[in-house]
């Protein structure tokens, strides 16, 4: 047959595939790119939107953004809308992990194969693939006598070769401790395996993304799991759920969704986490410290803890994050280990000045896209001195369009007081322009129709000091009446906020507090159905948006949210820092 390619790689999950090939050069979330139900690309800023997953090989880098794009796969096995096979540059441990809970809990899977850069920059063009163990064909043609295998029952071995164990780990893992314990502690050791990790580590606390509704899988995983008598082995904190749980029905959300949603969070809760509901788990009093080992999902914790806070966290995908809960221990790997926290990518930024709390999304989303699976050090900033909520900022931007963990900041983020310290290897330098960060701009406002339905503010959740900068922007001043300005909050945070004064000050403004639950995870009736456009100061969100409810954005500064509030109709204008780039670009034209 003319045109067939043959490649080999490294098995991640064994299996065999055949199909369409469905290729992109950008990493993929598959939590708010993909939908759960149908298999469709719903990131609207991917170059694969519109196109549908199901029955395909698809070729990615690898993933990115969201620690829940595990439970979103675990979803599309389970339904049937799955790729047949995924084919990627690196290992990726999230959408790994996602294939090997399906196989535990559903005896379903799908093959994963890692081939390297080089060779995935091959497959470029090419129409049909099969995937066979360690290997990969290309084809012009499928041959004729070659039907797509479907989704089939799989038997998992467990094995802990070449990984070190304590005499408790073999007892977990001997189902001692139980049989949710037993699984955890195989389903640890095989993501070990992996990872190449030789030895696991006593973790001090947890915060489990899981228990976000993805669908009827994510509710099954969990309950399977309070069946078997799983009890959590560390302090562990629970990100935010699918839905305010006080208060879903009053805000008019489905019973279809509320009901299992909330009855998520009971079955987390069941396993001994605590109550927090928090997308910002570093805004609890039981924030980790620097050098502390811990286990976190949801990407702009991790990404926080790990670089403003100076702990130690890997960006555990869902699932992984609640075995390594229910067991204490997690694989000696990445950013666990001081030698894997360096940075290989230097950002210089050009001259800046008049900065608004605009600007730190911004270029948090900017950066994120460059560095794609590196750690990167950003110069330029050490004479602005961004605060924590600038941090909180960049980090979640960051952590929507970058795969890696960490961020350094010159001067700024812990590791980075001595930048010299945190570089290692060879160094990529990639200089950013604020014609760069201009394009960027443009790419996160969507909306050209300047009308405002709704003020989005709270992803991830506001923090004391975010409240008590926007209840002196609202003070004496009152929401449009066609608006909706909401805000998401931890219940800690709220009841702080509340103490201080600020919510007083909200509510007769206008606004409608949500807490327990994300704007990642909001929908109708909370953004009316009449509603055109969004306006948000999340460089996460305004990302994210688009696909999830189907609206467009605007992106702005705090104040600049206010007023479109108060006026229904955003200004369109361009922050100081960046009208000097609209003036070299407009020269340029001339």
């Amino acid at each position: 047959m003319s045109g067939i390619t043959s490649l080999s790689g490294r098995s991640l999950v064994e299996g065999a595939a055949v199909g369409p090939l469905l290729y992109a050069d950008v990493g993929l979330s598959f939590w708010g790119g993909v939908d759960p139900f149908s298999g469709e690309v719903i990131d609207r800023h991917h170059p694969l939107s519109g196109e549908c997953l199901a029955g395909r090989i698809l070729a990615i880098p690898s993933g990115r953004g969201s620690c829940t794009g595990s439970s979103v796969l675990m979803e599309l096995i389970s339904n049937g809308h799955a790729p047949a096979a995924l084919v990627l540059a690196e290992a990726d441990e999230i959408l790994t992990l996602g294939v090997l809970v399906a196989q535990t809990l559903f005896e379903r899977s799908l093959p994963v194969l890692c081939i390297g850069k080089e060779a995935f920059a091959g497959l470029r063009g090419k129409a049909f693939a099969s995937v066979n163990g360690t290997h990969l064909g290309l084809f012009d043609a499928l041959p004729a006598d070659t039907d797509a295998p479907s989704h089939r029952e799989v038997h998992v071995e467990d094995s802990s070769n070449g990984i070190e164990l304590t005499e408790d780990d073999r007892a977990l893992l001997d189902g001692h401790h139980g049989k949710a314990a037993q699984v955890a502690m195989q389903i640890v050791l095989r993501m070990a395996q992996l990872q190449g990790a030789v030895q696991l580590i006593d973790i001090n606390q947890a915060h489990i993304d899981g228990c976000i509704y993805t669908g009827p899988a994510s509710l099954r995983f969990a309950q399977q799991l309070v069946e078997w008598g799983a009890k959590v082995r560390v302090p562990t904190t629970l990100n935010s759920i699918s839905v305010d749980q006080r208060r879903w029905r009053e805000l008019g959300i489905d019973p279809a969704l509320g009901v299992p949603a909330s009855a998520l969070g009971d079955a987390y809760m069941a396993m001994g986490a605590q109550l927090s509901f928090t997308c910002a788990p570093y805004l609890l009093d039981s924030a980790p410290k620097a050098g502390e080992q811990i286990v976190w999902a949801e990407s702009n914790a991790v990404v926080y803890a790990n670089s403003v806070l100076g702990a130690r966290t890997l960006k555990y995908p869902d699932y992984l994050d609640i075995c390594i809960a229910l067991t204490g221990r997690a694989p000696l790997i990445g950013c666990h280990l001081e030698s894997q926290r360096k940075a290989r990518l230097h950002i210089e930024l050009p001259p800046l000045a008049d900065l608004d709390d605009a600007f730190y999304p911004l270029l948090g989303y900017h950066v994120g896209a460059l560095a794609g699976s590196r750690i990167p050090l950003v110069s330029g900033l050490e004479q602005h001195h961004p605060d924590l909520d600038h941090l909180k900022a960049f980090g979640a931007a960051f952590a929507t369009t970058s795969a890696a963990p960490l961020f350094h900041i010159a001067g700024v983020t812990p590791e980075a007081l001595d930048p010299a310290s945190v570089l290692d290897g060879p160094v990529t330098v990639i200089k950013v322009s604020l014609k760069d960060l201009l394009t960027s701009w443009h790419e996160l406002n969507s909306a050209c129709d300047p009308r405002v339905d709704v003020v989005s503010l709270g992803n991830p959740h506001f923090s004391l000091s975010e409240f008590a900068h926007l209840a002196g922007l609202c003070q004496g001043r009152h929401r449009h009446p066609d608006v909706v300005l909401a805000i998401t909050c931890g219940r800690a945070v709220l009841e702080q906020a509340r103490e201080a004064g600020h919510i007083a000050v909200l509510e007769a403004f206008g606004a409608t507090l949500v807490t327990d639950t994300c704007w990642c995870m909001l929908g109708e009736p909370v953004i009316p159905p009449s509603a055109q456009n969004l306006m948000t100061n999340s460089g996460k969100y305004a990302h994210y948006a688009p696909g999830l409810v189907g609206r467009k954005v605007h992106f702005a500064s705090l104040a600049e949210c206010v007023d479109a509030a108060c006026s229904a109709t955003a200004s369109g204008r361009l922050p100081l820092w960046l009208q000097t780039a609209v003036s070299l670009e407009n020269y340029a034209h001339v």
